[in-house]
């Protein structure tokens, strides 16, 4: 088994695994022996949407991307997954082949649990089977999102939408809205379903008419009811032209 990174809790540890939380040492313990511990670099490819594989993996330390392409070749980026969390279980569940690719984004650390011994801890652990159907339920229902986002947006919209989602409360101003760090344009535009110029535009129109100030790698947003009428705005007019 791989050495564990210097600051674990314990050698080939899943202590932090949320899943996993309500779980007694000793049936932890039995999850960690069953499991393969592997590492990656980042920027290194972890599962292919072709792949046959069917484990489920449990980040330990670092963060993955799930990553899919479009028809023209386009990256789009569904989720960010970081330590603590897991991913592959539909492909567990199904036996049917991996619906999207996994890459890490940072160093990662990760322990692979085959399929069969998962379908027996969610037999045998009722609580974490029914944590594994409301994580199910909110990929459903941010799959939905993400449908009605590419039907009823265009791309500027959809970029605007990312902007939001990523904004927090400025801790200083209580009013006020802000993104830090800024994600590299790039990776907006793959959440976004567009390109990486398409997100330059927006974010240098949104600078132009004061709509965002910039500060280092702080984003904030000065007028962010702007940013949601103008997707509302959109959806109207759109709805208007028959879609459902």
């Amino acid at each position: 088994m791989a050495k564990a990174a210097v600051g674990a809790t314990a050698p080939d540890s899943l202590e932090k695994i949320e899943l996993l939380s309500e779980l007694s040492p000793a049936a932890r313990a039995d999850v960690e022996r069953a499991c393969q511990w592997r590492r990656f670099a980042a920027h290194e490819q972890i599962l292919d949407r072709n792949s046959d594989s069917r484990d489920v993996y449990f980040v330990v330390d670092g963060t993955v991307e799930v990553v899919n392409f479009s028809g023209n070749g386009r990256e789009i980026s569904y989720a960010l997954v970081s330590a603590g969390s897991y991913f592959g279980e539909i492909a567990a569940i199904d036996g049917e082949r991996r619906s999207a690719s996994v890459v890490a984004q940072t160093t990662c650390r990760l322990a692979a649990l085959p399929p069969k011994a998962f379908e027996a801890l969610v037999a045998r652990e009722p609580m974490v089977g029914l944590k594994v159907m409301r994580r199910l339920t909110a990929i459903i229902r941010a799959n939905n999102e993400r449908i009605m986002d590419l039907a009823t947006l265009g791309a500027i919209q959809r970029v605007y939408r990312e902007l939001l989602k990523l904004a927090r409360q400025d801790p200083l101003n209580a009013d006020g809205w802000m993104i830090y760090p800024m994600p590299k344009q790039h990776e907006i535009a793959r959440r976004a379903a567009t390109t990486r110029e398409t997100v330059a535009r927006v974010l240098a129109n949104l600078l132009h008419g004061g709509q965002v100030t910039r500060k280092d790698k702080t984003y904030y947003l000065t007028d962010r009811g702007a940013l949601e009428q103008a997707i509302v705005r959109l959806d109207v007019r759109q709805s208007g032209h028959g879609l459902a």
